[in-house]
């Protein structure tokens, strides 16, 4: 289902976009990682879009280099993945996926990466409370992303 919505959402770069064609890889990455949450919003019985991450490792933080002084409580959540089908495109679904993977974590932190390329996007995760702190290229052919971290409690 995951891939599925996937396709639909990225179907003008899939073709063409091999970081977009690796998404299958990152879906068994983070799913393998220990305390892996997603979320799947649906209308009726059809999924429209889903929310995933998981917690990252203590000490392998890796935000924690754009932060000069990082705050002592910092167990984290690494938010990865936050994606809508086109036709459900704003209606308030990714504000309530984010809210429903988010909102009762028990980490200190949420970190995201988000392409700069899509201020729209970067602004949204800005409502939501995320600060970008820097600026991280995890992946020879990804984007340059703008790290973003958001204080949970």
């Amino acid at each position: 289902m995951l891939l599925d919505v996937h396709a639909e959402a990225y179907a003008a770069e899939l073709a063409e976009d091999e970081f977009v064609q690796r998404f299958p890889w990152f879906v068994d990455h983070w799913a393998s990682l220990a305390g892996f949450a997603c979320v799947v919003a649906y209308d009726g019985g059809e999924p429209v879009g889903f929310a995933y991450g998981a917690p990252l490792s203590a000490g392998r933080e890796w935000w924690r280099e754009h932060i000069a002084n990082p705050p002592e409580l910092c167990a984290t959540f690494g938010f990865s993945e936050l994606m809508i089908r086109p036709a459900w495109r704003g209606q308030g679904v990714s504000a309530q996926l984010q809210s429903a993977l988010i909102d009762n974590r028990p980490e200190d932190l949420a970190v995201l990466l988000v392409d700069p390329g899509h201020p729209k996007v970067q602004r949204l995760y800005e409502s939501w409370g995320y600060s970008a702190v820097g600026f991280r290229q995890p992946f020879p052919d990804s984007p340059r992303f703008a790290v973003m971290v958001r204080t949970l409690r």
